[in-house]
């Protein structure tokens, strides 16, 4: 017994070892053949490169822009004609003027548009790093998965050797050798399947990072792990979301616009100044001239653009009563979410440890004619079910926490 004993650990050892060393081998070719990428790098080359944070910086300048439309001085006119009638020669200097009372609301409209544009680019901004941290999450989490995928097909490898060796020295039978090869293969697949996974996070990453997909290229190198309380606090609901300080702007710009265009019923007043020359039988030298126009709301007080004006409005309030609602309602949902998960996550490590203690006991039972091959079996599935459960509680607590983070916090004002 004792020689047939050791003869199964000779065989059992040098099968790991091999497996032990070509996986090495593999990891180490990938790992020299790809960039290493860490989180914050994959969410900085996101945001620099992303199509979406351009157009986030392109209505932002283009907000600016309005700004010193609304600031502007319009240009004054230069008018000059010749009469046969003293005095002959006529200039005038036509000066638009613009009364602080239309020119007040103007500016303060294009500076509230300017500010919701502000908080979009900011949203814009971490929408996109949002995108890349999960993209990245994901990618972790089919690593981890990969590994334990191959970590399994090992030890199915191994238990196939074992149950080869115990059939031949006459402890089992022949039934425990094709259950051991069944489990050998779906083992295998499931590496397989996995390793493919990984891969097509891999492309998934690189597309949000604006990195060619010909081929991964990056190789992710943070750890997946359980975020304590302590390290990252869960946002304050109580801070106002950025899409509904944008929202709130585009209200205080409608209400502006509504104004102006109450104030400009009567239009602007002008101020023409100029002087008359060449004046046959009467003075000599220029005689200055002088005048103010005033335009009379006749036929057009502006009623079209106040009736816009007022629909845009009650568009903007609809729109901030929706935001406020859905944002609400996405708060909670994504708060509830992220607790959960990490409950779950900390339930789920409390079992990773007696899982992978059971499956390795239940080998050595085995391994030493103590145990059956079914509750081998067993075992190996509920550890490797186990830990795969540990890491989607994982990737899911950071996913729902970085969104409740987009969802209540802040960005600072930044231009683009």
């Amino acid at each position: 017994m004792f020689v047939r004993v050791s003869r199964l650990t000779v065989a059992v050892t040098l099968v790991g070892c091999a497996l032990s060393v070509a996986d090495r081998s593999a990891i180490a070719q990938a790992t020299t053949a790809k960039s290493p990428v860490t989180r914050q790098a994959a969410i900085t080359s996101a945001i620099s490169r992303s199509p979406q944070a351009t157009l986030a910086a392109a209505d932002t300048a283009s907000a600016a822009a309005n700004v010193l439309v609304a600031r502007q001085f319009e240009n004054p006119i230069l008018g000059t004609s010749f009469t046969q009638s003293a005095p002959q020669q006529h200039f005038t200097l036509d000066i638009p003027l613009d009364p602080w009372w239309i020119r007040s609301p103007r500016v303060a409209a294009a500076d509230a548009a300017r500010a919701a544009s502000r908080f979009r680019f900011a949203f814009a901004t971490r929408s996109i790093g949002f995108n890349a941290d999960t993209a990245y999450t994901r990618a972790q989490l089919t690593v981890a998965r990969s590994r334990l995928s191959a970590r399994t097909s090992r030890d199915a490898d191994s238990l196939l050797v074992l149950a080869r060796v115990r059939r031949d020295a006459g402890d089992a039978s022949e039934l425990d050798v094709e259950l051991a090869a069944v489990f050998a293969g779906q083992s295998r697949n499931a590496a397989s399947a996995d390793s493919i996974a990984t891969q097509s996070a891999a492309l998934t990453l690189q597309t949000i990072m604006g990195i060619s997909t010909d081929s991964a290229h990056i190789v992710v190198t943070d750890s997946l792990m359980l975020e304590t309380p302590e390290s990252t606090p869960l946002p304050s609901a109580a801070v106002t979301p950025l899409l509904v300080d944008a929202a709130s702007r585009d209200v205080a710009a409608a209400e502006s616009r509504v104004l102006t265009e109450r104030r400009r019923r009567f239009g602007a007043p002008s101020l023409s100044v100029g002087f008359e020359n060449i004046n046959p039988g009467g003075p000599n030298g220029p005689l200055a001239s002088a005048g103010l126009s005033f335009p009379l709301p006749l036929f057009n007080r502006n009623g079209a653009a106040v009736m816009s004006a007022r629909a845009e409005l009650l568009r903007a309030e609809a729109q901030l009563a929706l935001t406020r609602l859905s944002t609400s309602a996405a708060v909670v949902a994504t708060t509830r979410d992220a607790e959960a998960a990490r409950a779950r996550a900390l339930r789920s490590s409390q079992l990773v440890a007696s899982a992978d203690r059971i499956a390795a006991l239940s080998l050595l039972a085995y391994r030493e004619g103590a145990s059956t091959l079914m509750l081998v079996l067993e075992a190996q599935r509920a550890a490797r079910e186990t830990l795969g459960q540990y890491l989607d509680d994982v990737a899911a607590s950071r996913t729902a926490t970085s969104l409740l983070r987009l969802l209540t916090t802040l960005a600072p004002d930044s231009r683009p």
